[in-house]
């Protein structure tokens, strides 16, 4: 082969690299950050923590050694487990983690709210939650199909401060049992699909998350209909999961919290938005030490440490762990030990009753 036909070769070689990085999209562009900081990857949490927001959906029947194993390796001790279900598959689940592995999880009960408004609905459903509280429930979990999904008797969205439901938000009061809510979705899924949406990676690669303004209902109405249902039941002690969708906002969320004294709130699956305003998030947090709990939604053990590097550390500009979620760096807060203390199990300890104090220090 003669020397021009190498040099045409290399030429076409270097113009292909050329034009596909070109015509790379957005989705693709993920650059390795050349910035040089000190800093380090926390694995184990700095002290014990409680996972107010963890999902086993198959403890009925599952050998829940690995997930031990894992929560081991985190220095997690306890996990409540929100996917318990009700009847005979929540006794089962609580029956297999007390006999297998006593004091590492609770187990917390769910209501199906479809039909509500029917004759007998309600007594049925608050004699199931009082059965469940009875046979080893903890606490009530509600999902986002409150208030999106779920039908009442006459086909209709049921909100979720529909009065029909009151006797339920009363009962967890009376029975002294906290009820952990999670109400729509992230406010950018109610938003215009284009180049001002931060969530429009998000959106493109998981479509089926985008709504349309009034799909079911505007995403104001769906809060403030939890808002409301707070306040109607002081009683009651809720923990708003994802912040309330609030975390990109925690002048208002602080606003919210002052307002209603019985909500708290959880931080599963917005860690990212903390971590990208350390110094406002951290006097966030020391100012309503009292009212945060630790959570992380999806049992994915190595996305832990991202969490316990934002919560302890004063690292700089490192990288979360989904880039569709986040495409910015974060940044620790540097809590002190006695706001981490409360956030790791505090908290969880005096909002959810009968968790093993023991395995924790004062």
């Amino acid at each position: 082969m003669s020397s021009k036909n190498i040099l045409l070769i290399v030429f076409a070689f270097l113009f292909s690299i050329s034009v596909s990085s070109q015509d790379m999209s957005f989705e693709d562009y993920n650059p390795k950050s050349t910035l040089v900081v000190p800093g380090k990857v926390i694995k184990r949490a700095k002290f014990p923590f409680i996972d107010v927001h963890g999902h086993q959906r198959r403890m009925a029947t599952q050998d829940m050694t690995p997930v031990i194993e894992a929560m081991d390796t985190l220095n997690m001790k306890i996990m409540v487990n929100l996917s318990g279900g009700s009847g005979e598959n929540l006794q089962k689940a609580v029956q297999n983690v007390k006999d297998n592995f006593p004091n590492r999880f609770v187990v917390f009960s769910n209501v199906d709210f479809n039909n509500a408004g029917a004759e007998g609905w309600i007594d049925k459903a608050v004699n199931q939650l009082k059965e469940d509280v009875k046979n080893g429930a903890k606490g009530l979990k509600v999902y986002k199909s409150l208030g999106m999904y779920n039908k009442d008797v006459d086909g209709n969205r049921l909100a979720i401060d529909d009065p029909r439901l009151d006797p339920i938000w009363k009962t967890c009061g009376d029975l002294g049992i906290p009820v952990l809510i999670h109400a729509a979705d992230p406010k950018s899924f109610w938003d215009d699909f284009d180049g001002d949406n931060e969530r429009w990676l998000e959106l493109k690669t998981h479509p089926r998350r985008k709504r349309g303004a009034d799909n079911p209902a505007p995403w104001e109405q769906i809060i403030n209909e939890q808002h409301n249902m707070f306040k109607n039941h002081p009683k009651t002690t809720f923990i708003n999961a994802h912040m309330g969708w609030y975390a990109n906002n925690l002048g208002k969320l602080g606003e919210l919290l002052d307002e209603m004294p019985n909500m708290n709130v959880g931080i599963g699956a917005i860690i990212a938005e903390l971590g990208r305003q350390p110094r406002f998030a951290k006097a966030f947090f020391i100012k309503y030490q009292d009212r945060i709990l630790f959570g992380k939604d999806s049992w994915v053990p190595e996305e832990f440490p991202t969490y316990f590097r934002v919560l302890e550390s004063a690292d700089e500009y490192f990288p979360y762990h989904k880039k569709y979620h986040a495409f910015w760096p974060m940044y620790g807060l540097d809590l002190p030990d006695e706001v981490l203390k409360k956030v790791y199990y505090k908290n969880a300890l005096r909002i959810v009753p009968g968790l093993d104090k023991s395995l924790f220090p004062n």
